[in-house]
């Protein structure tokens, strides 16, 4: 089968969005199918385009035996509302150009990915010019999160989004999305419920499995073992709601609970974090790790963090949540009640309220103080993973619904 792959990010090295493109690609052509890939260099999360790469030039590449061609993107030094909408533009247009070439690729199949939903009129487009089946795969809903977090605003401006977004949903031959929600949402934008499909995001979980012994990683940042630490990594961007952690740990030092927070990642709201973490000798940031550090990571805490936004809760479901649940370790989780990542981890963890600091810090002491619960809802934790994301279950169950939507 022939697999043309459209979208802004596709960055196996990295985390997030990009890392599941890279691997499912990669995954595809070691199946024998003939994969190719439009996207941008890498430049997700911290804003700042990767080592080797122009954010200027088109540059062809193969990397795990699929090609990829990468397209010039403006990235702005600071990602307010506007630049981001001039920033997917700039994806938009300058991949239009590559886009057209593969006319004479002659895909089976073009599968693209929101965000950027910025690149789905134009896949649309493609797919009506070749005759394929277009295949839409919604991460995130990020018009809604957009005017939900206030990057956008007007109302005016709010309703024509949704309106052109129902629109060009409605064309799509498939969509898919990461949870039950989140489609839910698709079907309530008009998109026919025949056409909806789940897809969730995997883990590979012999990579990511618990460690029985301390991570080496507790020495190196000078934790004792005796120490219970409650770790957040990830992407440290707006609708992650970090306030909601420096709060926590200020609460727990002063109750003196014996917990060391964790935070691992980079993005645009790391600096705010670390100044309002100043003074607190519980917590100890770290950079993103390498992929061979990962598991020793995760394996590091004895609590997972998951903080979420109020107004972002169901437009989202966070990539990170299948390693934390792969790794075997509870998830303490700031979501509405109903929302799918409450449903989730309410059976491998503890929900709060978004922004309620005390509620959250109460679940992490609750936890801490509970060394039975918090190792029955870790066994909970690794077996959701293994039932649900578990990477080549995941993925061959997409390589069928690909080859049905061909026929």
């Amino acid at each position: 089968m022939k697999l043309l792959l459209y979208g802004l990010n596709y960055s196996p090295e990295l985390t997030g969005i990009g890392k599941y493109n890279g691997e499912m690609a990669a995954w595809l052509a070691d199946r024998g199918h003939d994969v190719r890939v439009i996207t941008a260099p890498p430049y997700y999360p911290d804003w700042k385009i990767g080592r080797g790469y122009s954010a200027w030039r088109y540059t062809q590449e193969t990397v795990a035996g699929v090609t990829v061609y990468r397209c010039p993107l403006w990235i702005p030094a600071k990602p307010s509302g506007p630049a981001r909408v001039a920033h997917l533009t700039s994806f938009a247009f300058s991949s239009l150009p590559v886009l057209l070439r593969q006319l004479s690729f002659k895909p089976d199949v073009l599968w693209t990915v929101a965000p950027a939903f910025f690149c789905a009129p134009a896949a649309l487009a493609f797919s009506r010019l070749r005759g394929c089946p277009c295949w839409l795969h919604i991460q995130d809903y990020e018009l809604g999160a957009a005017f939900g977090l206030g990057l956008l605003k007007g109302k005016w401006l709010q309703n024509m989004a949704g309106t052109a977004e129902g629109l060009v949903l409605r064309g799509f031959d498939q969509v898919s999305s990461i949870s039950k929600r989140m489609l839910d949402l698709a079907t309530a934008k008009g998109v026919n419920t025949g056409k909806t499909v789940f897809f969730p995001n995997w883990v590979d979980v012999n990579a990511i499995r618990p460690i029985d012994m301390p991570s080496p990683m507790r020495a190196e940042l000078g934790i004792s073992p005796q120490r219970i630490v409650a770790l957040y990594s990830g992407n440290m961007g707006t609708k992650q709601g970090l306030s909601i952690l420096s709060d926590a740990a200020r609460i727990c030092a002063e109750r003196g609970a014996d917990i060391d927070f964790v935070f691992c990642g980079i993005g645009a709201e790391r600096t705010g974090l670390e100044e309002a973490c100043a003074g607190l000798g519980n917590v100890r940031f770290l950079d993103l790790q390498p992929e061979e550090r990962l598991n020793h990571l995760l394996g590091m805490a004895d609590i997972h963090l998951l903080p979420q936004r109020a107004d972002a809760a169901d437009l989202v479901m966070p990539s990170k949540l299948t390693g934390m649940l792969a790794s075997g370790r509870p998830v303490v989780t700031s979501a509405g009640e109903s929302t799918a990542l409450a449903a989730v981890a309410r059976g491998c963890g503890m929900v709060a309220e978004p922004g309620n600091a005390p509620a959250f810090a109460q679940a992490i002491i609750a936890l801490t103080t509970d060394q039975a619960l918090r190792h029955a809802l870790g066994r909970s934790a690794r077996s959701y993973a293994e039932t649900n994301f578990a990477k080549d279950a995941v993925l061959a169950r997409f390589e069928t619904q690909l080859a049905s939507l061909t026929r």
